[in-house]
């Protein structure tokens, strides 16, 4: 299981662009990709231009099929929304198991 935190800082004035593009991709994920378990999109409660992206892969292969689709290129093609590099951390899932992802209820 791979699990992502990305922080992005976005042009205030680009607002709207970059939340209707990461809204497409976030929910093309995870109605889309059987690989992807969760895809969230958060903004920080001090600063409104900062928001962060939870991503949870079954392996490195989902990511691949990520980055393949056609809702990520929705997304790419407003990376000029961003006022700088994102920052990127890749964890590994502990807890839950990565088994309790894939469960449907």
């Amino acid at each position: 299981m791979i699990a992502k935190w990305i922080k992005v800082r976005i042009k205030p004035d680009q607002r709207q662009r970059f939340l209707d593009a990461i809204e497409v991709d976030a929910l093309g994920s995870e109605q889309d990709e059987p690989g992807c378990a969760r895809f969230n999109v958060l903004q920080d409660i001090e600063d409104d231009n900062v928001y962060y992206f939870y991503e949870v892969y079954k392996d490195e292969a989902a990511v691949e099929a990520h980055r393949a689709a056609p809702h990520y290129a929705v997304w790419k093609a407003v990376a000029d929304t961003l006022d700088g590099p994102a920052e990127r951390i890749e964890t590994r899932s502990v807890f839950p198991a990565d088994q309790s992802y894939w469960i449907s209820g």
